[in-house]
């Protein structure tokens, strides 16, 4: 199993935070979801992926209790949960998590879009912690502005708040068409700053995890590390959803990223 971790971030979290962002290997899922796919809405069989999903808890946790995951749409909006949110249909549509209890773990999933995971800490010293699924579209619309402000609403004290991000498409592999910027430009004239001139007339390259650490930073986020694994060119560690459409892939697998407040 392949658990990609920032050194930075897993001091912060000390003995109190357990997280990862689990690759695609070490699962039982066959074919072009191989192997560690944690993804039920990705079309490969359900029993592997509730597998997969075990295992990762057991990494995380030490048992297979469930992670907590969203119906995730691309939006900007996060949710605060004291209890586990069940699978299947029914769960709640959004696309960042907060919780301040212990043993519940929480995740995203993603395949190139960006995970961010939070920890902080309130006046009394308990753990807060986030994770926010931050493609171009929820960072764009304020997913991670929303997941900062829902941790302050439960007292997290804002200086304490550390932010990582981890695997995603970096800016060498993320080109886009010229329109793609236009939104953001209009929301802030910064963000030309993450468009660079690509080899193809009409294009753009889009750095997203520098765009995401922007928005951090104007959420009032002072500590971010990027980890800068490029899930389009690791093919043996990581899913891509733009690696699968170039290559003409039908379906592909999401990785799980996720933590939890150990007692």
């Amino acid at each position: 199993m392949k658990v990609f971790k920032d050194e930075a971030f897993t001091h912060i979290c000390g003995a109190s935070v357990s997280y990862g962002f689990y690759g695609r290997s070490g699962g039982v899922s066959q074919n072009e979801f191989a192997s560690l796919n944690c993804g039920p809405a990705s079309g490969d069989d359900l029993s592997a992926v509730a597998q997969n999903r075990n295992l990762v808890a057991k990494h995380l946790c030490g048992n297979d209790q469930n992670i907590s995951t969203l119906y995730q749409c691309h939006s900007g909006d996060c949710m605060i949960i004291d209890k586990h949110v069940k699978d299947g249909d029914a769960r709640p549509k959004g696309d960042a998590l907060v919780t301040d209890v212990p043993n519940l773990p929480i995740g995203i999933l993603t395949a190139d879009c960006g995970p961010v995971l939070f920890v902080g800490q309130k006046e009394n010293g308990a753990s807060v912690i986030a994770a926010a699924h931050a493609g171009w579209g929820g960072a764009l619309h304020g997913v991670l502005d929303d997941t900062v402000a829902k941790m302050v609403s439960v007292q997290t004290q804002i200086n304490s708040i550390h932010a990582v991000v981890g695997p995603c498409i970096q800016v060498s592999s993320y080109e886009v068409k010229n329109d793609f910027a236009l939104p953001f430009l209009e929301r802030h004239d910064e963000a030309e700053h993450f468009f660079k001139p690509a080899a193809k007339d009409g294009h753009l390259m889009f750095d997203l995890s520098g765009y995401i650490a922007f928005r951090l930073s104007l959420a009032g986020v002072k500590h971010i590390s990027l980890m800068g694994v490029d899930t389009y060119k690791e093919e043996e560690t990581c899913f891509s959803f733009r690696r699968a459409t170039h290559k003409g892939e039908g379906q592909y697998g999401r990785q799980m990223s996720a933590i939890v407040i150990k007692t």
